[in-house]
């Protein structure tokens, strides 16, 4: 009978083809060991959101901010803790959202090692004429980080409120009637229905702004998609993305009244008690105090 030698013949000699393959085996559970040990960095995983909603919209997905948004969320955050976390979150978001400023050339010097000798340079400065649209009231928490980013900005305040009908409302108005305005950034740190942002955005292409960014912590998937159908132009940078709105129109699980948890204030109390002064309220901020 005639005897073949095989592959798993221990006395058959080794072949340059075994020898490829225990190299390339050696290398793969030399690669898997490395994975194991070195983990892929979280910002190679999705380092700019695009689908569903298209170029112009960024959702962060830096680790660190998704951390202060869960401290943000957070129901035992104290205003003050609130401020300051929406405060940093506002300058992570608004660093982003200034990435596409346009810039001029300008000379510079640069002081020598000596510190009497100067070296000549070029830098770079911001060439766009920058306003900041804080909606009122909650928008006011992101103004002082947006103007530590970009100091010569202008600062214009709109004030709006829901209806109950969930329509905007608009009680206040400071744009100046000539617009000399390249880029605005408008500010709420809330974006649940998007009828208050659509507003604003309307009211701001009227006044003359060729380019509008909007800058918010949380949208709602409804409100996102809802800004773009009305106002496909408009640039957003947020920090996430809610599923769900309440039947009240409110984000789920968002953060709760961001201008309550911003300022301190007591939620209002029966619907009959808007028009009463506070003072004069069944619940007001000294009554809970005491209770």
């Amino acid at each position: 009978m005639q005897h073949h030698h095989s592959s798993l013949d221990p006395m058959s000699p080794p072949s340059a083809n075994m020898e490829e393959e225990k190299k390339a085996e050696e290398a793969t559970t030399a690669t898997t060991t490395t994975e194991l040990l070195l983990p892929s960095s979280p910002a190679k995983v999705l380092p700019n959101f695009v689908a569903p909603y298209g170029p112009t919209v960024h959702v962060s997905k830096h680790p660190v901010l998704a951390h202060k948004l869960s401290i943000l969320r957070s129901s035992s955050t104290s205003p003050s803790s609130f401020r300051q976390v929406l405060r940093e979150i506002t300058f992570h978001l608004g660093y982003e959202a200034t990435s596409t400023l346009s810039t001029k050339d300008i000379p510079i010097t640069v002081p020598g090692t000596n510190h009497i000798d100067h070296i000549d340079a070029i830098g770079s400065r911001i060439s766009d004429k920058v306003a900041l649209i804080p909606i009122l009231r909650s928008g006011l928490g992101m103004v002082d980080p947006m103007l530590e980013l970009v100091s010569n900005a202008t600062v214009h305040h709109i004030g709006m409120y829901r209806s109950k009908s969930l329509m905007p409302v608009q009680y206040y108005n400071r744009l100046p009637k000539k617009c000399d305005v390249d880029v605005a950034y408008v500010m709420d740190p809330l974006i649940a229905t998007s009828a208050t942002i659509i507003s604003v955005v309307s009211i701001l292409k009227r006044w003359g702004v060729s380019e509008i960014h909007v800058i918010s912590v949380i949208a709602s998937k409804v409100g996102l998609s809802e800004l773009l159908k009305h106002h496909p132009d408009v640039r957003v940078t947020i920090g996430a993305v809610d599923e769900e709105l309440s039947a009240d129109g409110n984000l789920l699980p968002g953060l709760g009244d961001c201008g309550d948890r911003l300022f301190g204030t007591p939620i209002l109390g029966d619907d009959e008690e808007e028009l009463v002064h506070p003072s004069k309220r069944k619940r007001t901020m000294s009554v809970a105090s005491e209770s």
